[in-house]
């Protein structure tokens, strides 16, 4: 492995040191730690002009706080910051050290995430040249440090004019059209690829400290790496092999002990000890233990996250001079991928059971990483969890992810599916760059391989397939277009792999994504993991979601607005219009905005009003994405997950996502949250058939299940026979079909007008019969409660003949809630409650109010006080009509 050094050895750091505001970080072990996050100043170089600066944090941050910048987010301001990305910047502060600390055995200076060409000065040493975003690096500086005030200052090159010599040198353009500017600089450096656009992403090249600096002073010895391996696991016993990576700093031989600690929920399981001669420099050492009777970590859904508490100590003559702590959770995940009688499987068998793959793909939630707060990380995984998910796929176009994002999916049981950071468009080969590329796969797999929901690592998004389907051979002559497959192979079929299975090697590896389906060629898609842009980019209706079927749906989506208070977060009233310059601008894919309006007017009635536009756009992507969802689900076993294109935003956006940049759950996470249910009962026309669909996802099998199913007419007037299915039998994890009807049984339930009517009029009364009613389906279990629940509408939405109705409600205020009670006469398709609060929490919204139905719909918020009005607006479907 190889990185750019000065003077003494720097290590790649394997493990992320706690970012906390205190000047001192506190340890329990001899060693001594401070962040550095203080008194920093930035300056555009050249200029000598300082200003404060916020570490962490990017130059784009500072700027707009001194108003150097406008807000990049708000209009077409995009254009006016992209000078930012061709100037050198700089950063400096001090910290003092004292004489105690001058005393010490060794000082290591630790930088988590520079990005990304920097230079790095100590008192006048120039300690490191920095070139990957994604690597952590930790220096010994104790030769360089003074008594009394020390002065640190980094060089941030740019990252266009640093690469600019590659790509005048490379003799072509690579095919990375994401990147926002003609020349594709991006595909040179290590550095989060979405940073430069993407077909969701504003461009915001950045450069800064974006990740905290810390300094920590030790004596005798520091754990550079703790690995906490799974060797086996049953019932009764699981063994580990703690293997540490210890540095002993003093120049000669030190006794010292290694102490292992083992504890569950607050209580000591075992301690293992064992007295070692460390040598100078760097020693391997490999403990064993055991944990009896291991409580198993389950997935959310399964079961409890199980977590054990993991601690090395190292002793010396009686004082623990080092110390580091896992939290470890006993699983076994094993990604099935093997040839069949459909062709080849893809999917998760967790602690021995084949499991379903429900959830998303995640991008980086801010253009500006360092605005994500410990906050937003909670709140996005109590999104994910509430929305009933269990995987989400870290796709390769963003960043390696902070701990704080792999420890909450730790707690919350939610697998992650991690990308190596290539995304889109062939990469560079050569030495300087796949050195890099190993310094990389070395620090990140070491970072996050102790994470229980570390489920698989996966080389790349879509490379292979660009290079095979996008035209690239016709866009480059012979000699490029094969050395970009040779290129591919160097990386993500030899240099990744390898890294994997010497660092991490119980986990699964795949080299691409999607596996070897594409969504254009339908001989394909009983192979692997797909992603079917056929809606969407294929223009292809929502019902092909039912035949289009994948192994694995690991990418599908559809677009629509965020919702009116979050447009006004960056448009004016004038800019309200899906054609405008700012609306344009806030919309980054290739087809645009019309492409919304189009499928509307497939499925709905398509409003003039631009808010109501918006609304129904938001209602259209939600049902949509719930279609495949369900169908998904449905065609198990042969279709074994589906993540949709995508969870969450980086600024705000017309994009993919269900959740938007301020945290609204568009109507995509409200349907998410239902066709994901644990148990969902999913009617569905297939061909002149009603059919009734039971899905579960549990682990147990359900036994004396009724289902009833009633229909009913929009005022609210029976319409039908009310069907019940008494003690059903609903499996473990399985979708059965346990009803199916044709249009002459349908015919029979409904009341007819006169056993005498003609055929013909039948028909006619039947079509308009079916445009006025709905069937509403419950699922009970032996004792009466209600374990599911759905409504069925016989035809779209725009062939519907919805009624006027108006909605009363009564709210009840409360310190941080708002309590609403909801009842119409008549049918309210698709309520949309909003209020005027970024990332207020709805119990429910984007629902259908049945007539006569009484509705509790409960918002909370700490914006939301007592005493106090909260303007609220509620619309449905039929409003939106001329």
């Amino acid at each position: 492995m190889m990185i750019n050094l000065i003077g003494k050895k720097t290590q790649i750091a394997c493990g992320l040191l706690c970012c906390c505001s205190m000047a001192y970080a506190q340890s329990n072990d001899n060693s001594e730690g401070a962040v550095l996050n203080a008194g920093w100043e930035f300056s555009q170089a050249g200029t000598g002009l300082w200003r404060p600066a916020q570490v962490p944090g990017t130059v784009h941050q500072d700027l707009i706080y001194h108003k150097q910048i406008p807000d990049p987010f708000y209009g077409i301001n995009e254009q006016k910051t992209q000078w930012v990305e061709n100037e050198d910047w700089e950063y400096r502060t001090t910290f003092i050290v004292t004489p105690e600390q001058l005393k010490r055995d060794d000082a290591q200076l630790t930088f988590e995430g520079l990005d990304t060409y920097a230079d790095v000065y100590l008192n006048g040493a120039l300690l490191l040249k920095a070139d990957n975003m994604f690597v952590g690096y930790t220096i010994p500086v104790k030769s360089q440090l003074r008594l009394g005030e020390n002065l640190l200052h980094i060089y941030f090159h740019s990252p266009i004019r640093q690469t600019m010599p590659q790509y005048n040198s490379n003799g072509f353009n690579y095919p990375a059209d994401n990147d926002h500017h003609e020349k594709h600089l991006s595909v040179f450096s290590r550095k989060a690829p979405y940073s430069y656009g993407w077909d969701w992403g504003i461009r915001m090249v950045t450069s800064g400290i974006w990740r905290p600096v810390t300094i920590r002073y030790y004596d005798a010895a520091s754990i550079s790496d703790y690995h906490v391996k799974q060797l086996s696991l049953t019932d009764q016993r699981a063994k580990l092999s703690n293997e540490l990576e210890i540095n002993n700093i003093l120049p000669q031989a030190l006794q010292a002990e290694v102490r292992i600690n083992t504890s569950f929920e607050g209580n000591t399981e075992k301690s293992v000890s064992r007295t070692i001669t460390l040598q100078p420099g760097i020693n391997h050492i490999s403990i064993p233990s055991e944990v009896l009777s291991p409580v198993r970590w389950m997935p959310h859904g399964w079961g409890k996250p199980a977590l054990y508490d993991f601690s090395a100590q190292i002793i010396v003559e009686d004082k623990v001079v080092a110390q580091q702590s896992h939290r470890i959770g006993l699983r076994t995940v094993r990604l099935v991928n093997e040839k069949d009688q459909d062709g080849e499987s893809f999917y998760f068998e967790v602690n021995g059971v084949p499991m379903f793959a429900k959830g998303a793909n995640y991008i980086p939630q801010d253009a500006l990483l360092t605005n994500v707060t410990t906050e937003r990380y909670q709140t996005l995984f109590r999104d994910i969890k509430e929305a009933n998910m269990n995987v989400i796929r870290v796709w390769g176009g963003g960043t390696y992810e902070d701990d704080r994002f792999y420890d909450l999916a730790d707690e919350n049981g939610i697998l992650i599916w991690q990308d190596f950071m290539f995304a889109c468009t062939p990469y560079p080969s050569d030495p300087t760059f796949l050195k890099r590329v190993e310094a990389e796969a070395c620090y990140n797999i070491r970072r996050l391989r102790n994470h229980a929901s570390l489920a698989m690592w996966c080389g790349n998004n879509e490379i292979l397939e660009a290079l095979k389907y996008w035209g690239f051979d016709k866009k480059f002559t012979p000699e490029i277009y094969q050395e970009m497959f040779r290129g591919y192979d160097k990386l993500f079929r030899q240099l990744l792999p390898a890294k994997v299975k010497e660092l991490d090697a119980d986990r699964f590896y795949i080299h691409t994504s999607p596996y070897l389906a594409n969504w254009g060629r339908p001989e394909s898609w009983g192979i692997g993991d797909s992603h079917n842009w056929g809606v969407w980019y294929g223009k292809k209706t929502f019902e092909s979601l039912d035949t289009d079927l994948p192994r694995f749906m690991s990418e599908f989506g559809f677009q629509s607005f965020p919702e009116m208070k979050t447009i006004a977060t960056f448009a004016a009233p004038e800019d309200y219009q899906i054609e405008s310059e700012v609306m344009n601008a806030h919309q980054k894919s290739s087809i645009g905005n019309a492409l919304i309006r189009t499928y509307m007017e497939r499925d709905y009635i398509v409003p003039e009003k631009f808010e109501d536009f918006v609304y129904v756009g938001l209602v259209l992507q939600g049902q949509g994405i719930r279609h495949g969802l369900e169908a998904h689900r449905r065609n198990r076993p042969y279709c074994m997950g589906t993540l949709y294109w995508q969870l969450n935003d980086s600024w705000p956006v017309v994009s993919w996502s269900s959740i938007d940049y301020y945290g609204n759950w568009k109507a995509l996470h409200y349907h998410a949250k239902r066709a994901f249910a644990p148990v969902h009962i999913n009617p569905i026309r297939q061909n002149d058939s009603l059919c009734v669909y039971l899905l579960s996802d549990r682990l147990d099998t359900m036994e004396k299940m009724t289902l009833e199913m009633k229909i009913t007419d929009f005022e609210g007037k029976k319409a039908g026979k009310t069907i019940q299915l008494k003690s059903l039998s609903i499996p473990a994890n399985t979708s059965q079909c346990v009803y199916k009807a044709k249009p002459d049984d349908l015919l029979s339930l409904l009341e007819r007008k006169s056993s005498e009517t003609s055929q013909s009029s039948a028909e006619k009364w039947l079509s308009e019969a079916l445009r006025r009613c709905f069937m509403q389906l419950t699922l009970k279990d032996k004792s009466g409660h209600t374990v599911a629940q759905t409504v069925y509408f016989f035809e779209k939405t725009k062939d519907l003949l919805l009624p006027e109705t108006t909605i009363n409600c009564k709210m009840k205020l409360t310190e941080g809630k708002c309590e609403l009670t909801l009842l119409s006469p008549c049918l309210a398709k698709d309520v949309f409650i909003e209020v005027p609060i970024q990332g207020a929490r709805f119990s429910d919204n984007f629902f259908d109010l049945l007539p006569g139905e009484r509705k509790t719909v409960v918002i909370t918020s700490p914006q939301i006080k007592k005493g106090e009005e909260l303007p609220l607006t509620m619309k449905h479907i039929r409003e939106t009509y001329n």
